[in-house]
């Protein structure tokens, strides 16, 4: 019985930090290419940054790079390098493995 409990703890946990960093990461992304007509670059620089960060702490260092570089892109105002380092960054963290779900455990 203490297996299965520790099984799913690490599961559970596991699920959290992929929400805490990959979902929130997307999320933000998506929000900020969607509005990106009313975020002033500097809002853009720094959001992108974040983002770079939150891919870096689950593991995902290609969309992390190519997310510092379109911050760096967007500072130097270069906004087509920008868009087209974005997307690639958006590809990269949509090919990133999620958590695959388990059949629902029953703990007592």
């Amino acid at each position: 019985m203490e297996i299965s409990r520790k099984k799913l703890r690490e599961e559970v946990l596991e699920r959290i930090k992929y929400v805490q960093t990959c979902v929130l990461a997307r999320e933000i992304c998506l929000l900020v290419r969607t509005n990106r007509a009313v975020l002033d670059p500097k809002d853009v620089q720094e959001i992108c940054q974040s983002i770079s960060k939150l891919c870096k702490d689950c593991g995902c260092d290609e969309a992390s790079e190519l997310c510092r570089k379109a911050s760096e892109a967007i500072g130097s105002k270069d906004e087509e390098k920008y868009l087209e380092l974005c997307a690639q960054s958006c590809v990269k963290c949509g090919e990133a493995k999620r958590p695959a779900p388990k059949k629902a455990t029953y703990v007592a």
